[in-house]
């Protein structure tokens, strides 16, 4: 899907040769990433950005050195059109039921529930804030686009209070941090975080190399059939019947009605007209990098950025941040009210995010996926994200989506992998042709090729393949990177 007659997205690429200190392993300088700054974005280049490994974090766009990092850092989406709740998902489920139809509340929040965050933050990163922008409005304005603010003044959309007030976001490394404190600088431990306590010895998590645990019902299910076909025969109601049509009967005897809820059953059901509470949900636009565009075959509300508002007996407990974009609803983060932390509000708005992206499919026939953001295997805390099944992980060489199962096995023997086992596969999108890389200069569009004799000075082309090489050929060649 291209911009209709939209604004080019324009970039200044940063490189990323300093450590920084990791939110994950808190090692001072083991944080390894690339980053550029986007101005601006259209939707469809930043779902070919994080197709390849990067991620936003307000208008920073960073990809991680993945063979270098203390902590790889591997995109991960949900196959939204087939997702499976868990018992512990249906659990988080059910307790916001019962909190709205009957006001209960549970005594103590059960340790084997998944953690509340969901979201995936550059600013737990620490990477290397780039404040300072060298591009002049002068550059910018003959392309029709407007930023009249400096880098520098940018939010990156990392803990801005907002006018709901006491409102907490929820970190990827569960850091919990108060919006109306003075917002962490990315690369500066935050004085104010409360970190969760450790996991209990034995409490390791479920494997996610093993299939899920199976109900004790159905296991019983499945003895007494094995027992009818060994009994070759059995009588029902003094009748004779084969084994075969006994099974049929006992599978076929309960109704459709006691089939496995969907996640629509539990988000969309209809609450008792005496409910206790009323949770309601708003969505508007929000300032980001992406253009916001609308699409004959797009949803409704267009694609870009949004905030999603959770709304209970008219006050505000939660905030998200969501992109929506062709293929895919990309989670940003989320603000939520620690007075309602009961209501596990990161996995219920995680699921929610599920069932709305499933929603957007029915409109957006391309768009089925939900993106986490990073799986981090190397760090325990992270690893909830592959509980949502089916999920895929990319290949960090060849940029091919790998069934999360078939992944794991390798990331317990090494933290950095290459998941594509055929040795042959190469990044398909890899750069070919550097001289086609779109470049912006002196208020001026022209090809790499052109700005290579132009160009004054030492020579930038190992910067700029390196650019190339990450976004990739299709990217370099709509993408506008800024040369001074």
């Amino acid at each position: 899907m291209a911009a209709a007659g939209g604004s080019p997205s324009i970039v200044e690429y940063f490189g990323g040769e300093d450590g920084y200190r990791c939110g994950y392993c808190k090692n001072e300088t083991g944080n390894l990433s690339h980053g550029m700054w986007a101005h601006s974005m259209t939707v469809q280049d930043y779902q070919d950005l994080i197709d390849r490994g990067w991620r936003r974090s307000g208008k920073y766009v960073y990809k991680p050195i993945m063979n270098q990092t203390c902590c790889p850092q591997y995109t991960i989406r949900c196959q939204a059109l087939h997702f499976q709740t868990s018992k512990s998902h249906k659990k988080v489920l059910k307790k916001m039921l019962k909190f709205l139809s009957k006001g209960d509340v549970p005594k103590v929040v059960s340790e084997e529930e998944p953690m509340d965050s969901h979201i995936e933050d550059a600013g737990t990163c620490d990477f290397a804030y780039k404040g300072e922008s060298h591009v002049s409005q002068s550059e910018l304005t003959p392309l029709g686009v407007d930023h009249t603010e400096r880098a520098e003044d940018e939010d990156q959309d990392t803990g801005e209070k907002k006018e709901e007030g006491n409102v907490q976001k929820v970190e990827s490394d569960s850091l919990r941090l108060h919006a109306d404190k003075e917002t962490p600088v990315p690369g500066e431990p935050s004085h104010s975080a409360k970190v969760h306590a450790p996991p209990k010895p034995g409490r390791k998590g479920a494997d996610l190399s093993k299939p899920p645990c199976r109900k004790a019902k159905d296991i019983r299910k499945e003895r007494k059939l094995q027992k009818l076909l060994q009994n070759q025969t059995c009588t029902v109601e003094g009748s004779q019947l084969q084994a075969a049509d006994q099974v049929f009967l006992l599978q076929n005897s309960k109704s459709k009605t006691n089939q496995p809820k969907t996640i629509e059953d539990f988000v969309f059901v209809s609450l008792p007209d005496d409910a206790q509470h009323k949770l309601e949900f708003t969505r508007f636009l929000c300032d980001s990098p992406l253009e916001a565009e609308n699409a004959p075959n797009g949803p409704e509300c267009g694609y870009g950025s949004f905030h999603q508002q959770y709304w209970l007996d008219g006050k505000i407990i939660a905030v998200g941040v969501i992109d929506i974009l062709p293929y895919c609803v990309s989670s940003v983060y989320l603000y939520y009210d620690p007075d309602y932390s009961f209501l596990s509000l990161g996995v219920y708005s995680a699921l929610r995010e599920i069932a709305f992206t499933r929603q957007l499919h029915e409109k957006a026939p391309d768009l089925c996926f939900y993106y986490m953001g990073f799986y981090i295997h190397s760090c325990p805390k992270m690893r909830y994200k592959g509980q949502y099944r089916p999920s895929d992980l990319l290949c960090p060489e060849t940029y091919i989506w790998m069934p999360i199962e078939q992944c794991l096995p390798l990331l317990e023997h090494s933290k950095y992998c290459r998941f594509n086992q055929d040795g042959k596969a190469v990044d398909e999108g890899r750069i070919k042709e550097l001289g086609r890389v779109r470049v912006l200069h002196k208020r001026t569009v022209m090809p790499y090729s052109v700005y290579k004799k132009r160009r004054k000075g030492p020579s930038d082309e190992a910067s700029v393949q390196q650019y190339a090489s990450l976004v990739g050929q299709t990217c370099s060649e709509r993408m506008l990177l800024f040369r001074s």
